[in-house]
């Protein structure tokens, strides 16, 4: 097939285009700096040079290709995010324009692939933690996210935006994948020195916090890639959580990472000094998220994670 891939240096898009190539497919990846085509065409790629947020650049970039495919990996998130972003994250840079690329951009690949007669849409979406009234730690694709959390989430609302979009095209498969926290090579949690959160947590910088109670759900970053090629190939439409098998609250999997970074195990602090210091949001993260289920992923598009928990991928695979 033909394959547009909106976002192909990011760090699932470097994953995602070999994969795809070597399975035989004719891929495309969009960049907006020309600086990164030779990347894209070092993954085995073509690649042309518009950016998400112009709506006619794009959808000449797509007529371009006249895709079967297009998949929407786009976010700034990679974009270094200091202390104050944790504290404000609706004000954070990366986050604002994560906002825009999921709203506007979103807008703009869709009317772009409609145009070019692809029968298929894929589209990144957000599955490792969620703020929810519901019981439960752990919630499947059928429990919406709910537009008003107990915990404000500044993303919620683009997030809710790009799921909504991609599910109500009429012309072809709209597929939305719900990623897990992503770990291994080019995340932050990596092996690399200057990884943004597993740096913090070899210097004990990055703590338990009260009960450490909050719900996490990771996939290393080459099972979301293999993920999202079933998805590309197989993929029925709706909603689907891409996770390991294995949820877990932050006192369990806070103190295996520290162990596999080889850094001392992890601080603990009270909830009133996690607010002060690191604000309502991070706090909540750590106390009160939610995981989510991956049945359904390994049910109808047939995947089988790598990693089927944390616990082997921390240890073996941050690269």
């Amino acid at each position: 097939m033909r394959v547009f891939i909106a976002g192909a240096t990011g760090v699932i898009g470097r994953a995602l285009v070999p994969m795809l190539v070597d399975r035989g497919h004719e891929v495309t990846g969009m960049v907006r700096d020309p600086s990164k085509q030779p990347s894209v065409l070092g993954l085995g790629a073509r690649s042309v040079v518009a950016d998400a947020l112009d709506r006619d650049a794009v959808i000449r970039a797509v007529l371009s290709v006249r895709p079967d495919v297009v998949v929407h990996e786009l976010t700034a998130l990679g974009a270094p995010m200091s202390l104050r972003d944790a504290r404000d994250p609706a004000r954070s840079a990366p986050v604002v324009l994560t906002g825009r690329l999921r709203t506007e951009g979103t807008d703009h690949l869709l009317a772009a692939a409609e145009a070019a007669g692809a029968t298929r849409f894929v589209a990144q979406s957000f599955g490792a933690f969620r703020f929810s009234r519901r019981d439960g730690a752990v919630f499947t694709e059928d429990e919406p996210l709910e537009a008003e959390p107990p915990v404000p989430h500044p993303g919620l609302d683009a997030i809710l935006h790009l799921e909504q979009a991609v599910m109500r095209i009429g012309w072809g498969a709209g597929i939305v994948l719900r990623y897990g926290a992503l770990y291994g090579p080019g995340t932050a949690i990596s092996a690399a020195p200057d990884a943004q959160i597993a740096g913090p947590v070899r210097r004990r910088r990055f703590p338990i916090v009260g009960d450490g109670g909050g719900v996490t759900s990771y996939v290393h970053v080459d099972d979301a890639a293999t993920a999202t090629v079933q998805a590309v190939e197989r993929g029925s439409p709706g909603i689907y959580n891409i996770v390991d098998d294995e949820p877990a609250a932050v006192r369990d999997w806070l103190p295996v990472l520290a162990s596999a970074l080889g850094a001392p195990p992890p601080r603990r602090i009270p909830l009133r000094l996690a607010r002060l210091a690191a604000g309502p949001i991070a706090t909540a993260m750590m106390t009160d998220g939610k995981g989510a289920s991956n049945a359904k992923a390994k049910r109808e598009l047939g995947w089988s994670p790598r990693y089927p928990s944390w616990r082997q991928g921390f240890t073996q695979g941050l690269g």
